[in-house]
């Protein structure tokens, strides 16, 4: 018994396997990339979130990175201290040369996300007692300083 395939069916398997070619190609051409995203959160929330300078906004603020490495990292908010620090952002096995390039060339996405939290102490005023003090004290260090 001899089955008889029309010339519709023969079309319609010529365009799947078309497509299913087209689709490797594709996915093999594209290349992949490395999302990269920092997020910050505090306690108290809504501090204000310097990064190298730079506002990027208040507490929890999630940012695009693009390199590796020693952010300079300040967070302010009335009725806290200052908070003047530092994140060390490692880059993942794969951003390591030669690897990147595979990451590179890799036909999906990598999604590097980092989290950072920092504890704010609140904002102790001085009294007068201690200002009059500290200022007294400045006062003998800069004497000596300057001496005779």
């Amino acid at each position: 018994m001899k089955t008889h395939i029309s010339p519709l069916t023969k079309k319609v398997a010529a365009m799947k396997t078309h497509l299913l070619l087209l689709t490797i190609f594709v996915a093999i051409l594209t290349p992949g990339c490395v999302e990269r995203e920092m997020s910050i959160t505090s306690q108290p929330p809504g501090a204000m979130v310097l990064i190298s300078d730079v506002e990027v906004g208040r507490t929890p603020v999630t940012i695009p990175f693009t390199w590796y490495g020693d952010y300079d990292i300040i967070l302010r908010r009335d009725g806290y201290k200052t908070l003047k620090t530092h994140a060390k952002i490692t880059m993942p096995i794969y951003e390591v040369p030669p690897l990147d390039l595979l990451s590179a060339i890799a036909p999906w996405t990598y999604h590097d996300s980092r989290y950072l939290h920092f504890e704010m102490e609140p904002f102790v005023k001085s009294s007068d007692d201690e200002l009059i003090e500290r200022a007294e004290q400045m006062e003998l260090r800069t004497a000596e300083d300057v001496g005779p």
